[in-house]
């Protein structure tokens, strides 16, 4: 299937007058995977935590209802959602009735299990009830003051090169950029690596993250790309990839692999989203 031709990517959006769970587009993620090497067993753990920033729908008089959702889909799903289907899908809630908020977790988790392949988690904050809540900041080394010289925008795992000196250390940057597989929309993010192992080359590391710069996927597989590419290259024995991206259409994406299990991710926002 031609992914550009069957996906709502790159066309003009017609915005559905009520709910509609067919709006959501699904695709294999084994797909991508085969790219980089993996087959049948994952080599990590984790899980893609996306936040929903335009979730509104009628009570029962007619009266708007606007939230916040929390979607965490397991990277063991046979399948990821496309965020522009997500979007329609969302908006097609917004002149539907709903007798509660437990009525829409109820429908959209359905939904979302449905078009994913394996039970996703849903969590509905209504405005009112929500906190207020700082702006968070990845902890450890940032890599963005390094002075480097950039000469690759297209995946360059040779950058990626280790010392003989055990250490534990979490890195990070914002200056992970790709581009939207089908619109070539620039997509930005901020990255973290923590891992145990022997010292990676921070100079190459912080090389190799931008050399994204140019390259066409979506957010999840290039997660998958850099974990993939780290294990491979730098053999770590413990490596945990956690990148948040910038919101487009009110929803932000960000995975989350590791080799620990992911049983509590920290949904810290970001400045920038």
């Amino acid at each position: 299937m031609n992914l550009s031709e069957s996906s709502p990517l790159g066309k003009k959006s017609i915005y559905s007058e009520s709910y509609d769970s067919s709006l959501l587009f699904s695709i294999v993620r084994s797909r991508n995977r085969a790219q980089i090497g993996i087959k049948e067993k994952l080599p990590f753990n984790g899980c893609d935590v996306w936040n929903a920033y335009e979730l509104s729908w009628l009570n029962e008089k007619g009266k708007p209802i606007v939230a916040i959702g929390k979607l965490v889909f397991p990277c063991e799903s046979p399948n990821l959602v496309e965020s522009k289907s997500l979007k329609l899908y969302l908006n097609s809630f917004n002149n539907t009735r709903f007798n509660s908020t437990e009525k829409v977790v109820q429908i959209l988790t359905q939904d979302l299990s449905r078009a994913a392949g394996m039970p996703v988690q849903v969590e509905i904050a209504e405005l009112n009830s929500v906190e207020p809540s700082w702006i968070g900041v990845f902890q450890g080394i940032c890599l963005d003051e390094l002075d480097i010289e950039c000469e690759h925008y297209q995946i360059e795992p040779d950058y990626l090169t280790v010392s003989k000196n055990p250490v534990f250390e979490v890195l990070y940057s914002h200056l992970l950029k790709s581009n939207c597989l089908v619109t070539n929309q620039p997509d930005w993010g901020s990255v973290q690596i923590i891992y145990k192992g022997n010292k990676i080359n921070h100079e190459g590391l912080l090389k190799y993250l931008i050399s994204f710069r140019q390259h066409n996927e979506f957010h999840e597989p290039c997660v998958e790309r850099i974990f993939v590419d780290i294990m491979r290259r730098c053999q770590p024995s413990e490596l945990t990839i956690y990148a948040r991206y910038t919101r487009r259409g009110g929803l932000d994406i960000n995975p989350w692999r590791s080799t620990l299990s992911c049983d509590v991710v920290d949904n810290l926002r970001l400045l920038r989203q």
